[in-house]
């Protein structure tokens, strides 16, 4: 369909339904053929902007609402042109039709033929024979006799609700507007039916916020006569739309009547079987989407988690790598230590038993010392005294034999008399304990030797 225009004069207008700003106004269309001559010389051309300006200004007192070319050939130039009011068509036709055109660089005129514009509108007619000729009606059944209008290229926005803030069509809104003619059985706007296309095949441009698009429809009247006079008003006109401004546009619907028993009772039912089984599929796929989203999040979480156990693993491996890094770190700290403290232990061990040997050495010095002080003072102080032999020692002769017979008696005394040898301290003589009680209990301390 058309795009809308605007209308300037809306004198002529008819009523459809005021609560919605519709009316009906009539088509002030009229075709213009221009003949054109035979062109002579090679590389000439006739302008169509020209014509179109030298028709323009055949008419001096009005002009064309809309002046367009439907058709161009070499033989001929079709124009549709338009007016705003039925009235004007003829003196429009008047002053186009049988009138010559001469352009400038031809020698030739150029013949106008004007007429008003054949509209394309079933008649009485055709929908009595098509519904008496057809082998699958019934005309006592609804849908398969003329009681069905179907409309094209209506305007989406005029026949949405108020204060919807949409411009959806809507059913409600085509029942208001068409009951002016008869109560309607049923009506049908394709587009809304979001299964329609797949049931059908065919696209009903369904629609689409925030586009101003066209839709079509189906209007059933319970009456014949609600669908004569439907059609009776409809025809050679065109819808047009008059907002609270006052502002009007206009634009031209194709009218037909239904031959396809749209709305029988049985293609009712039978797009309702279909909707079901369209409806159970996509039932089907929404369960079958819902699933392999449930099955992809599943993965994702799986995923998650094992990239979780992962980093988790990882970051064990890290501080167990780590921890024995440190284990190892520690232990050969803990071998030095140890190996230092028992080098520091063995060079304390050694130089405590080189002090004790010194210390052992010292103290044997010390005893044989205090042995050689003892026997000296021990044979001179039996040098001194008379020779009197005690219990169980020798008798000395002179002072000159007292060491040589001293030996000789250390050789012979009893086992308890001897001088013994310590292997831990030196030599300790006479072998009755510490040195001070053998010596007093020999009678030979220090000081009564001394």
């Amino acid at each position: 369909m058309a795009a809308a225009t605007i209308v300037h004069d809306t004198s002529e207008e008819v009523e459809l339904c005021a609560a919605y700003g519709l009316h009906l106004k009539p088509i002030t269309k009229m075709t213009i053929s221009v003949a054109l001559p035979q062109l002579k010389q090679p590389g000439k051309s006739i302008s169509n902007w020209e014509v179109m300006e030298r028709l323009k200004g055949m008419v001096q007192t009005h002009q064309f609402s809309t002046l367009r070319i439907s058709k161009s050939t070499m033989d001929f130039i079709r124009f549709e042109g338009e007016v705003e009011n039925k009235s004007l068509v003829k003196s429009f036709l008047a002053c186009l039709d049988g009138k010559t055109i001469k352009l400038s660089g031809f020698s030739d005129i150029l013949k106008v033929r004007a007429a008003e514009y054949k509209i394309d509108f079933p008649t009485r007619h055709d929908w009595d024979s098509f519904f008496r000729d057809a082998k699958d009606m019934n005309e006592t059944l609804p849908g398969e006799r003329p009681d069905t209008i179907h409309l094209e290229g209506l305007p989406c926005k005029w026949f949405a609700l108020k204060d919807s803030g949409s411009e959806k069509p809507s059913e409600e809104v085509l029942t208001k507007v068409f009951n002016k003619f008869g109560e309607i059985r049923n009506v049908d706007i394709p587009m809304l039916d979001p299964y329609r296309e797949e049931m059908t095949g065919r696209n009903f441009h369904t629609f689409s916020f925030g586009g101003h698009l066209n839709f079509e429809a189906y209007v059933q009247y319970w009456e014949y006569a609600g669908f004569i006079k439907a059609m009776n008003a409809l025809r050679g006109m065109k819808l047009m739309y008059k907002g609270e401004d006052a502002k009007a546009v206009a634009c031209n619907i194709k009218v037909s009547f239904d031959s396809t028993k749209h709305l029988s009772d049985a293609s009712i039912k039978k797009r309702q079987l279909e909707r079901q089984k369209l409806q159970e599929l996509e039932k089907q796929r929404e369960e079958q989407k819902r699933k392999e989203k449930e099955a992809e999040e599943r993965q994702k979480e799986e995923e998650r988690k094992q990239k979780e156990f992962e980093e988790f693993e990882r970051e064990r491996k890290r501080e167990e790598k780590l921890r024995k890094k440190e284990q190892k770190q520690k232990d050969r700290e803990a071998r030095r230590n140890k190996k230092k403290l028992e080098k520091m232990q063995a060079e304390e061990q050694k130089k405590l038993q080189e002090k004790i040997r010194l210390e052992e050495r010292k103290l044997l010095l010390a005893q044989r010392n205090l042995q050689s002080i003892r026997l000296i003072a021990e044979l001179l102080s039996r040098a001194k005294r008379p020779t009197q032999p005690r219990r169980g020692l020798p008798a000395c002769a002179s002072g000159q034999n007292a060491a040589s017979d001293f030996w000789e008696w250390s050789a012979a005394a009893p086992l308890g008399l001897r001088p013994e040898v310590s292997t831990t301290s030196g030599y300790i003589p006479w072998g009755y304990g510490s040195p001070d009680k053998k010596l007093r209990q020999g009678g030979m301390s220090m000081s009564s030797t001394m």
